[in-house]
């Protein structure tokens, strides 16, 4: 039976093959796409995809029923931690400006797996985004007209009773994704065009409401008499900051969009602040004019501001702000349907996902094989299905893909970059490589002794520490972490932090509720995993990271990247049970997908080394006696004949 059972370089190569990371191009410029967007269309997409029906819908409704007028406080709070994922995305899409978001990001630094999971996720997040919205827009219209839309259907069509589904078929959706559709596949300056429009009409709207909410501001509304400005206290604002957190989603289109800008060094990151800092502000304003002009209490959650002008005598702005809401939802419309395809395409393209979404059409340059189908399946969710139940399955998949985009940044920030050779530390075990020669930047080969004893004393004196090598202050106090390659112990760190803050997490939502852990446990836990995580923070800071000027840096690393992990697995924690049993299912559908089809046709795993033309070569190492410098290596492609190394012996005597 042991004959059946693996062996163990069976399995190392295994584990190797899910954890390969992606090889970028030596040009990453080089698209089949069209780079036509710019900074403005960029930022317009980032505003479509955020300032949505939250706007509209989700400030009266956690202004009534969760924080009262504090809301603004949830809302200053949760732009802040939208912030920390947002410089995350912003840096990845100035460095890697190529298609897929999340997915591109996590696979050139963490692996292969871990990316496809998070493309999948994200694709049925889209589908599931794209669709909700639809049917929002749909009744948001119908109401309008006194539900006749509504009403006509039930009564030519029928009602369905069978669970998952909806009540009665929503053609308005449908159609209305349909139309999106034909347009997203015209081009991105098409998509882009459109996107100006509605985006320019959404933020005529909330500037009238800005001001008209103003004029009609009444000061009363937030005093003693109307309940307070926080009457929930500060539970009700953290829980409206976990409310409000996710009206920030979608400022991951302006990554996904990268391949597609003209300088996306430059614009990317701009866009990415521009439009959060708008976002933010839009949603502060109108939560502030929201609760100003009306007793909080009073509210209707459904429709708060055209309830609260109409309240006011002002009837017709209802009208202005009903158009308005209907603009923005197209804006996230277009968004998740400019998005879904492009991160469809990267999977393809890199052998994971089917080959026929990464055609791209010569004449629009868009993916519209990819745009079509998910288009088509967009619709027939809208369609047919109750999606109420499955709207909170968006969150875990965008908060899965927050974490580990942070992640990455870490684990990028303490790699050395492309083309570096990698050095062992000070006593660290040798590499077998050539030696850079430093003045010129390209590796060398040396031919005479003489040569190699000249290297040997220069790399004595002229050593230079590189990313992902511990620092040399602390090297005397972690003498012990110099036998690891560069960057080894990083990645090591960064699997305890994110340990120790699901943990850590796990303790504060579940300790008191559903553990019922004692009063000396908790307190324990709770100092045991903290220190496990500031500890990992600490050694992660002990070494070495990249400093470039060339494209923008997240500050504060891995400081910022660190708060933005245990931000968001909190709120990951914090959602039903059901939505993790779904999302479970998903995942498992995922990796038989994977393992059916992405990890065979994966172009990592067609990827040949390049054969050597040098039968062998000398690599000289700083450290050791004499005979230890001067080594002899043979290349790997080339086969053992049992013939002594007469270069060696040579060189030794």
């Amino acid at each position: 039976m042991a004959r059946w059972l693996p062996r163990s370089t069976d399995l190392t190569r295994f584990c190797q093959k899910l954890n390969r990371v992606k090889t970028l191009e030596d040009d990453m410029m080089e698209t089949s796409f069209n780079r036509c967007l710019s900074t403005v269309d960029l930022t317009l997409l980032g505003i479509g995809g955020m300032v949505g029906s939250g706007l509209y819908v989700l400030t009266g409704t956690v202004a009534k029923e969760i924080a009262g007028p504090a809301v603004i406080i949830s809302f200053i709070i949760a732009g802040f931690a939208s912030l920390l994922a947002a410089l995350c995305y912003a840096e990845f899409g100035a460095r890697v400006p190529k298609t897929g978001s999340a997915y591109m990001f996590t696979y050139v630094s963490v692996g292969e797996i871990w990316a496809f999971l998070i493309g999948w996720n994200v694709l049925l997040e889209y589908m599931i985004g794209g669709a909700a919205v639809a049917r929002a827009w749909s009744g948001y219209l119908d109401s309008i007209f006194n539900h006749k839309i509504k009403n006509f259907t039930e009564t030519h069509v029928g009602a369905w009773q069978v669970p998952f589904l909806a009540r009665y078929p929503d053609f308005l959706a449908a159609a209305i994704l349909l139309v999106a559709t034909a347009f997203i596949s015209f081009g991105a300056k098409v998509s882009s065009w459109l996107n100006h429009v509605f985006s320019v009409i959404s933020m005529g709207v909330i500037l009238f409401i800005l001001i008209m909410g103003f004029v009609l501001a009444q000061p009363k509304n937030w005093s003693t008499q109307e309940g307070g400005f926080a009457p929930y206290g500060l539970s009700g604002i953290m829980a409206g900051t976990a409310t409000c957190f996710y009206a920030f989603v979608g400022f991951d289109v302006i990554a996904a969009s990268s391949e597609e800008a003209r300088n996306p060094q430059r614009a990317v990151p701009r866009a990415i602040a521009f439009s959060l800092g708008l976002a933010t502000g839009a949603y502060i304003l109108v939560s502030v004019v929201l609760t100003l002009m009306v007793p909080w209490h009073t509210l209707d959650p459904d429709s708060a501001l055209a309830d609260a002008f109409y309240r006011r005598g002002y009837a017709w702005a209802g009208f202005l702000v009903a158009a308005g809401s209907i603009c923005a939802m197209n804006t996230v419309l277009l968004s998740n349907l400019f998005s879904l395809p492009r991160i469809v395409y990267a999977m393809a393209e890199d052998g994971l996902f089917f080959q026929v979404f990464s055609r791209v059409h010569p004449r629009t340059q868009v993916p519209v094989v990819g745009i079509v189908v998910f288009g088509l399946l967009m619709a027939l969710l809208a369609l047919v299905f109750d999606l109420e139940a499955l709207v909170q399955f968006l969150s875990i998949g965008t908060l899965l893909a927050y974490t580990f985009v942070a992640a990455s940044i870490i684990v990028l920030r303490f790699q050395q970059q492309k083309g570096d050779v990698p050095a062992p530390a000070a006593s660290g075990r040798p590499n077998p490589e050539p030696h850079e020669d430093p003045s010129r930047g390209e590796l060398k080969e040396y031919e005479s002794f003489s040569d190699k004893l000249q290297l040997v004393d220069r790399d004595k004196s002229n050593e230079q520490r590189e990313p992902g090598q511990l620092k040399a202050a602390f090297e005397p106090y972690l003498e012990f972490l110099s036998d690891f390659y560069p960057g080894e112990v990083v990645m090591v760190a960064v699997v305890t932090l994110m340990v120790s803050a699901i943990c850590l997490c796990s303790i504060l939502v579940f300790g008191n509720t559903h553990l019922h852990l004692p009063t000396w446990s908790y307190s324990l836990l709770l100092v045991l995993f903290s220190l496990g995580f500031l500890l990992s923070l600490l050694l992660i800071w002990a070494h070495e990271q990249q400093h470039s000027t060339q494209t923008f840096q997240i500050p504060l690393v891995p400081l910022s990247p660190a708060l933005s992990i245990i931000l968001n697995i909190y709120l990951m924690l914090k959602l039903s049970y059901m939505t993790w049993l779904r999302f479970a299912i998903w995942l498992l559908l995922g990796l038989l997908v994977y393992f059916g089809y992405g990890i065979w046709h994966s172009k990592e795993n067609l990827r040949e080394p390049q054969p050597q033309r040098v039968s062998a070569r000398y690599v000289v190492f700083p450290g050791g006696s004499l005979e230890e410098r001067v080594q002899a290596v043979q290349p790997s492609s080339q086969p053992a004949t049992g013939l002594p190394d007469t270069d060696t012996d040579d060189c030794k005597r």
